[in-house]
């Protein structure tokens, strides 16, 4: 078969669908002008290449001839990888989620040729089940409509994108002043009300992990001493940290749990996921010192650094929740049957093959597999027969059930790990969606920057560096534009809010890690390039996006933190402890208006915006910088990494602070001065002296 037009493009996503028969066209001038001229609607699909249903809703549909054939009669077809171009994403999805009450990938909208929304939903079976009218129905109805009702559709379609720019967020909300603790308070009752006490995590299933809410969480414990803040925290993390969205063997978190327990994931994994999780762990390691929460920091991040980095520094974006079935794990069949998990899941014949009976049954008793199964609700029958990898009992009850010495079965434990491991790995492997993302590398480097302080492991922060120069030298462009994608040597497509703001966190986050003036240069040169591209200067916040295509449609504010924090909620966070770094008025007068934009909606939906909580409460409490002077001693540095301090400024004295702090600059050391409201204690010059300080 021929392909079509997106055989031609970098996206895996749109890679995937280059030799469907329908007649695909890219994001872009030619489908819209071909839709003009032939006064044909738009059908836009939009997913990303990691995505389940996208893959089902493929195989059903966009490879089936007659209805291809359809499509190519009747609309434009254009396909959207999400991850490319969120912005534009995002703006359909306002419209699906309004008109529908729900929203997901894959979506599926309707178009006039001028790109307005008319009809919008998201997965569509092939034929009407699932309660859902086919997609061959729903694409002819919507052609009748056009064909015979096309003045309504027009009208309708332009009242709603009205509602929906009006809900945009164009105009101040309030004044400039700090967030009242109020509103904290009133988020963290919601989170409490919402928590699962028994089990971790927030609300029923499926159960997302939202990083977000532990961050605000933390935060706010920190500021009221509330130890239930801390323990719904520390509650959700174990629990996901033993449950099969865990994966026990490599390391990794999945995207989500389809149950309440933690236990049956959906499989894929998100760079953005492993990268905002690694921060949670981190962030409650330094509170509680839990072993397990360092292991599942260390865990996730090698898998990273094993899996998920690029030859050239960077990481790739995800992998895949279905997989081949190799021969070993069923019958082979012509072409190879792809289910979700199946990389990751175990029958009991194989186990016993490798580990021999004995050590089956005390990794089977550990792990909880069952020789018969251990899924017990698996409606697409994917499980039959295997079992999913969870902490169903600790080293020593194992030791205990089998009469042993827990030396011995916690030696014979992580063989066997290391014996199934080795095995899995000759398995066929998920499909790996290989673009490396700006904003979902800032997030990754943001999290190796820390590990390699608070656990001591140059090999984190080399990774973090190596990445971060990777991002300066292949995706900032001359001009000072920070470029969004790269893939198969192509930089590509204009950096959106989200990838500036990312970015410059990670920077951040560098800096104090390493105390090399660079970062923070390139810091305030891209926060700088950022508010050119995208600040609302009259009412505050900025905009998710500069693209004129996105701009023509909707000029969105993000504001809900989600799978990912909001491009304003990061921009926050980086205005202020910029502010903090440089004492620039400038940039506290642009958090001051952003904080305006949006105090409506943060005292009516506080829990819509943890993220933007937390730069909140690094808001409300009083100044705090520790400056260090010289070359301290280790002992030193490892207190300041030691405990949970999220509301401090960290930055070194020295002639390269001169021209913005020429205070700290003329600090002397070796020594660490620690100031709080603006006065500067003693200056501390042994541990001892500097562990007084930080109490």
């Amino acid at each position: 078969m021929q392909p079509n037009r997106l055989i031609h493009e970098k996206s895996p996503y749109l890679q995937q669908h280059a030799y469907n028969p329908v007649d695909w066209y890219p994001w872009g001038d030619e489908a819209f002008e071909k839709a003009r001229a032939e006064n044909k609607p738009i059908f836009l699909s939009i997913g990303y290449s990691t995505c389940h249903w996208c893959h089902v809703m493929e195989h059903e549909s966009f490879e089936n001839q007659p209805i291809a054939d359809y499509l190519n009669q009747n609309f434009v077809s254009i396909k959207i990888d999400r991850e490319e171009r969120p912005d534009i994403d995002r703006i359909y999805m306002s419209y699906v989620q309004s008109t529908t009450g729900g929203g997901g990938w894959p979506m599926s909208v309707w178009l006039t040729p001028e790109l307005m929304p008319f009809v919008g939903g998201t997965y569509f079976p092939a034929e009407n089940k699932y309660g859902r009218a086919g997609f061959p129905l729903v694409l002819q109805r919507v052609a009748e409509a056009w064909g015979k009702d096309r003045e309504r559709i027009l009208e309708s379609s332009a009242n709603v994108m009205e509602q929906l720019r009006g809900e945009a967020g164009g105009t101040a909300e309030g004044t400039a002043d700090q967030t009242e603790a109020a509103v904290m308070e009133s988020a963290y009752q919601y989170f409490r009300r919402s928590f699962d006490a028994r089990l971790g995590g927030f609300g029923g299933a499926p159960k997302f992990p939202r990083p977000s809410v532990h961050n605000f969480l933390l935060r706010y414990w920190k500021r009221t001493g509330n130890d239930d803040a801390l323990d719904m925290v520390a509650t959700t993390l174990i629990a996901m940290e033993k449950g099969g969205m865990n994966d026990q063997l490599g390391g990794g978190f999945h995207r989500y749990s389809v149950d309440e327990y933690w236990f049956v994931p959906h499989f894929e994994k998100m760079l953005y996921d492993q990268a905002q999780l690694v921060t949670s762990y981190l962030e409650a390691f330094q509170i509680t010192k839990n072993d397990a929460m360092e292991m599942a920091a260390r865990r996730t991040l090698d898998y990273v650094l094993r899996d998920m980095t690029a030859p050239e520094g960077g990481f790739w974006s995800a992998e895949d929740a279905d997989s081949v079935v190799d021969e070993e794990q069923g019958p082979a069949t012509s072409p190879p049957h792809k289910a979700e998990g199946a990389f990751y899941v175990w029958g009991w014949a194989e186990v016993v093959e490798r580990l021999g009976q004995e050590h089956a049954q005390w990794f089977a008793f550990r792990s909880g597999m069952e020789r018969e199964g251990n899924v017990r609700n698996d409606p697409h029958q994917e499980f039959t027969g295997k079992s999913i990898l969870f902490q169903a009992h600790t080293i020593a009850d194992t030791a205990v059930h089998f009469g042993k010495p827990a030396a011995e079965v916690a030696a014979a434990l992580a063989a066997a790990e290391r014996t199934l491991f080795a095995a899995r790995e000759k398995r066929t492997r998920p499909h790996l969606d290989d673009k490396i993302l700006t904003a979902w590398n800032g997030l990754m480097i943001s999290a190796l920057a820390k590990a390699g302080k608070i656990f001591a492991e140059p090999a984190y922060l080399t990774a973090a560096q190596r990445a971060a120069n990777f991002i300066l030298s292949t995706l900032l462009r001359p001009d000072g534009v920070l470029l969004r994608r790269y893939r198969a040597g192509d930089a590509a497509i204009e950096g959106m809010l989200d990838d500036y703001t990312f970015f410059v966190q990670a920077l951040l986050d560098l800096y104090e890690a390493t105390f090399d003036f660079t970062w923070l240069e390139h810091a305030l040169k891209l926060t700088a390039k950022q508010r050119e591209l995208f600040e609302d200067p009259a009412a505050g916040g900025f905009f998710a996006s500069a693209h004129a295509d996105a701009m023509q449609l909707m000029r969105l504010k993000d504001d809900y933190d989600g799978a990912e924090p909001s491009g304003n909620s990061a921009a926050l966070m980086n205005l202020l402890r910029l502010s903090r770094i440089t004492g620039s008025a400038d940039l506290e007068a642009a958090a001051r208006r952003l904080i305006a934009a949006f105090s409506g909606r943060l005292r009516a939906n506080p829990y819509a915006m943890p993220q933007m909580l937390c730069a909140c409460e690094f808001d409300l409490a009083p100044p705090r910088e520790i400056v260090v002077a010289g070359d301290i001693s280790p002992a030193m540095e490892r207190l300041l990494w030691d405990a949970f301090d999220p509301n401090r400024t960290l930055l070194a004295a020295g002639p390269s602070t001169a021209h913005f702090q020429p205070a700290i600059a003329a600090m002397r050391g070796p020594a660490v001065f620690v100031c709080e409201d603006f006065t500067c204690q003693a200056p501390a010059g042994t541990a001892e002296e500097l562990a007084a300080l930080l109490t």
